[in-house]
């Protein structure tokens, strides 16, 4: 068979099989049969060493002229088939503009990080600056500079978690009182946010972890009075002036004398309702006039200065202001909580 014979041959082979393509897919295949280094026409080379000088030209031309008619014919039908194919991709992805859109659901903070944030803005208006801790502290920032004995309940192992000996999660944010105290002068006026743990049972009202919000202050004739009204004022800032406030005598080694804090029930207005264990009455903070040995601690002459310090539970003061009966919706990540507070 002649070379012009084998060209012939490839050509009416090639006109078959595009007339059978469908796909692009298939182009593509007819085209590297054809074309590819192992193709069809690449084929047709080997006649080459057997032809003439004056048959070769003719032969070149021939092949080109295959080639030429190969690769116009794919892109002409390419041209349709990929126009099908895409309008059969619209229409299965075709979007039905007049279904509803998607909700997209706003993100907001955590209960907890907004009672934190309005507790500290109240303090902030009335002149506390902010101050920060480690979670992880020495026992001596924790208890020993806090004035607490080495047999104090506090130290016993089911309520604090010790890393070692001297190593330890904080069990409050008292820690950075003496911090503070060593490292700047009076006056001072700071409040103390931050994550507490205690080793504790997990229930409705309790976890082993919470946060609380530390305030101190300390200055020249700082007295007990100022203490009650500096509480009387951020519990009005706080929750509105028709708030009552009433304090009981308590024990904290870290002050003295110590003090317990309570607010009329905002549930039930005073009446007496679960909430309040129908007292009336809410227990919302621990305070007192700052221990002169934590004055010494923290390098501050307690003949020449005085404070006052309190502390307040986030987690419980959210619970009592939202009526919320269980401490754990709070870590349990569930949206159908936490969306109601966004």
């Amino acid at each position: 068979m002649s070379f012009q014979e084998n060209i012939q041959s490839i050509q009416e082979a090639f006109e078959e099989d595009l007339s059978k393509a469908t796909t692009s897919k298939q182009l593509e295949d007819l085209k590297v049969q054809y074309l590819g280094k192992k193709g069809s026409v690449s084929s047709l080379m080997r006649f080459m060493k057997d032809l003439s000088p004056s048959e070769k030209p003719v032969f070149g031309q021939s092949v080109n002229d295959l080639k030429q008619l190969i690769t116009t014919s794919i892109e002409d039908q390419a041209k349709t088939i990929y126009n099908e194919e895409l309008n059969a991709k619209f229409e299965k992805e075709a979007i039905d503009v007049t279904l509803p859109g998607k909700q997209e659901k706003t993100g907001g903070y955590h209960p907890v990080s907004q009672m934190l944030h309005r507790i500290l803005d109240v303090m902030q208006t009335m002149g506390f600056s902010v101050a920060t801790g480690p979670d992880l502290d020495s026992d001596y920032y924790n208890f020993e500079g806090l004035n607490f004995d080495k047999d104090h309940p506090a130290r016993d192992m089911q309520d604090t978690f010790f890393i070692t000996e001297d190593l330890l999660l904080r069990t409050h944010t008292s820690n950075v009182q003496v911090r503070v105290m060593e490292k700047s002068e009076p006056p001072l006026r700071v409040a103390v946010p931050g994550k507490c743990f205690r080793n504790e049972n997990i229930s409705a009202r309790s976890h082993v972890f919470f946060h609380q919000v530390e305030a101190f202050c300390v200055d020249t004739n700082i007295t007990f009075a100022d203490l009650l009204s500096t509480m009387d004022e951020f519990w009005k800032r706080l929750l509105g002036t028709s708030v009552e406030t009433r304090y009981r005598p308590s024990y904290f080694p870290f002050v003295e004398p110590g003090l317990e804090g309570d607010i009329k029930c905002i549930i039930c207005n005073g009446q007496g309702c679960r909430i309040c264990k129908h007292t009336g009455w809410l227990e919302v903070i621990g305070a007192g006039m700052i221990h002169p040995n934590v004055l010494k601690a923290g390098g501050i002459d307690p003949e020449k200065y005085s404070g006052f310090a309190w502390g307040l539970g986030v987690e419980r003061l959210a619970m009592l202001l939202h009526n919320i009966k269980d401490i754990r919706l709070f870590t349990e990540n569930d949206d159908r909580f936490l969306k109601q507070f966004r």
